[in-house]
């Protein structure tokens, strides 16, 4: 650990079933059965220009894995679905403060239904649109790529703003989950939980052309790295 990385963390890691193979869904998800959770990314091709998947694929990764299903609404006014989607299995809830008018009225929704709320933000968008709900929210995500296509390289700045939006969380003594999405590889892992990140989503970098578990362990490998140190 560098000299002003920030005090060690355990790092949950939740890869996102994005980059998986979908004719193997079942398979794909026993493959990360050792990890923390499996991330869901949703879209819905307007507030971002491509679209994914949605309820059904949800469900059916329900029934194929017991792990937490942490579902990343990329939607248009999500509070419209909020109820369906924790219908359909998802265990944590999070929506970005641009998609809606009323984001606390979403945060709400989202525990009123028992689930997880997490609260995130494009890359452009400056950090104080979160400070309001973040006493209120279980988790936080910032996004270190522009949402809507995986496989895509990390933002560098991105590190400042989860290194601020720790010191915001700390200072509320809050224990939500910092996560952090997009371009997560084995190269830039222990930095972003130098920076105070919890929990780090990796798709194209775990389901990569050796299996899932392979990509696990190249992660789990690089945060191990300046543990002790």
């Amino acid at each position: 650990m560098t000299a002003d990385a920030l005090p060690s963390r355990s790092v949950q890691l939740a890869p996102s079933i994005l980059s998986c193979d979908f004719a193997r869904l079942g398979e794909e998800l026993q493959a990360i059965g050792s990890a923390d959770w499996a991330h869901v990314d949703v879209m819905d091709g307007a507030f971002v220009p491509n679209i994914s998947f949605g309820l059904p694929i949800l469900s059916a990764a329900r029934r194929a894995s017991p792990l937490f299903m942490d579902v990343h609404l990329m939607i248009e006014s999500p509070e419209r679905y909020l109820k369906a989607f924790a219908d359909a299995g998802a265990d944590g809830l999070t929506v970005h403060v641009e998609s809606t008018k009323h984001i606390h009225r979403a945060v709400q929704q989202i525990r009123e239904l028992g689930k997880k709320a997490g609260v995130t933000l494009n890359p452009g968008t400056p950090l104080d649109a979160v400070k309001p709900v973040l006493a209120d929210v279980d988790l936080v995500l910032i996004m270190s790529v522009n949402p809507g296509f995986g496989g895509q390289k990390f933002i560098p700045e991105s590190l400042e703003r989860v290194r601020t939006v720790r010191r915001w969380l700390d200072e509320l003594g809050s224990a939500a989950v910092l996560q952090v999405d997009g371009g997560v590889t084995p190269a830039n892992a222990r930095a972003v939980a130098d920076a105070g990140a919890t929990c780090l989503v990796a798709g194209s970098a775990v389901y990569g052309p050796d299996g899932a578990q392979a990509g696990l362990r190249r992660l789990r490998e690089a945060l191990a790295v300046g543990e002790e140190t």
